[in-house]
């Protein structure tokens, strides 16, 4: 090859590399066995401290949830692991089935009437969302509540830059009211980032007289025991799956779920898995609509999203199957409950209060009498997660502590934190 290029050597074609860029300091050690490699990742990973290991109340977005065993033994099956994207329904039916049943389940529990075969995250279902309003009402302007997810909402501003699109950020969900002339949806999230429970008949209710849509980013586990999405109006149901059995894993991966009205199917990212039957009247499952540019012409496609987390997708499915309505409700109401005994309990350490509104569900907003950073990290010294701080989403808020519960959190847990705050403020 060298020869055929008209080059004396590999060092003379690498030439126009700078030298000290060709063979950089790594700062790796000197070679190891294996036997000293196991001993050096043991060592990185006992620095490390599993959320299990104490009192534990962190959420915002992500939840330290209870994984059936069932779970991971039945989705890490080597059939879905090793399986790409199911192009081949003849030897795909396994994958294909499993992602049917996942779609049919959030539907059912969002009470939609189609969802694809999820997304990325949360934070992706809610700009893609956004972006289907804007191809279905040709309109450019998208109104979001500051209820929503602050993380979600910079990933919406980064997916609008390209299309150029208008974002409009309103302080709560009653101003998205005021501000839904002309736009081609209203976004908000219930519970939101903060815990509150939303008004979701409200929100679709002044999205339809704009001539909008009605976008909610939703917790999956509150719709057991909450009013779904699709019986409020909604248009769009979004949200993260992560609290379906799929593990904290330092915040990610997660699974994105999107479900539409069956008069948005065909503006749906990503793809749609369809049950059907074959000649002789054998069912089987095959990819139904795959609006992808790999797949159609560019122009025609709903996104470049180019996957989905099929996996993570197939986790919830098993998970959801395995719990059930009358499981999944009880999840939800033990973390309720457990979230009211704490807030109650925390509320009364002097100088603190719980500062939601109205109704909460398992997270809460908790006022402390100084910076809530501060209080944190004392308090994480101790070995509890206290929470969430919200300075860095408002300064205005930097008192205030984000508390989450959930099936997993005990009294003696809220104890041990009350306790902890009551020294840490004395």
């Amino acid at each position: 090859m060298l020869l055929a290029i008209g080059v004396p050597s590999v060092d003379a074609l690498l030439e126009v590399i700078p030298a000290r860029a060709r063979r950089p300091a790594l700062g790796a050690p000197p070679g190891l066995s294996e036997l000293e490699v196991a001993r050096e990742l043991d060592a990185l990973a006992a620095r490390d401290r599993p959320a299990g290991d104490g009192p534990f109340f962190l959420g915002a977005g992500s939840y330290r949830r209870y994984i059936p065993a069932a779970v991971p033994a039945l989705a890490a099956r080597s059939e879905f692991l090793t399986a790409y994207t199911p192009y081949q329904p003849e030897v795909s039916q396994g994958t294909l089935q499993a992602i049917w049943e996942y779609q049919s389940l959030v539907a059912a529990l969002l009470a939609m009437d189609v969802a694809n075969s999820s997304l990325y995250d949360g934070s992706t279902a809610v700009a893609e969302a956004a972006m289907l309003a804007v191809r279905a009402t040709g309109r450019a302007r998208v109104v979001v509540s500051a209820s929503v997810h602050p993380e979600h909402r910079a990933v919406l501003r980064t997916y609008a830059r390209g299309p150029d699109l208008e974002i409009v950020e309103v302080a709560d969900d009653r101003a998205l009211a005021a501000s839904a002339a002309g736009a081609a949806c209203l976004v908000t999230q219930s519970p939101s980032f903060f815990g509150d429970i939303g008004d979701l008949r409200a929100v679709a209710g002044a999205a339809h007289a704009a001539g909008a849509l009605a976008i909610a980013s939703v917790d999956p586990v509150a719709c057991a025991i909450l009013e779904p999405p699709g019986a409020c109006g909604i248009d769009i149901a979004i949200g993260d799956g992560q609290g379906l059995g799929i593990p904290l894993s330092f915040g990610g991966p997660s699974v994105g779920i999107m479900a539409v009205r069956a008069s948005l199917v065909r503006q749906l990212p990503g793809r749609i898995a369809g049950a059907t039957s074959d000649a002789r009247g054998v069912r089987g499952f095959v990819n139904t609509l795959q609006t992808r540019e790999q797949h159609i012409r560019r122009e025609k496609a709903t996104s470049n999203i180019c996957t989905n987390e099929a996996v993570y997708a197939i986790h919830a499915a098993v998970y959801l199957a395995l719990v059930g309505p009358r499981g999944l409700a009880a999840v939800a109401a033990r973390s309720a409950v457990q979230a009211h005994r704490a807030a109650a309990r925390l509320a009364a350490l002097p100088g603190c209060a719980v500062t939601n509104p109205g109704p909460f569900l398992w997270e809460f907003t908790l006022r402390l009498p100084r910076e809530a950073r501060a209080v944190r990290d004392q308090v994480l010294a101790g070995g509890i997660v206290a929470g969430h701080p919200l300075g860095d989403e408002s300064p205005a808020r930097a008192n205030e502590l984000l508390v989450a519960c959930t099936e997993l959190t005990t009294d003696a847990d809220i104890e041990a934190l009350a306790s902890a705050l009551a020294k840490a403020l004395e």
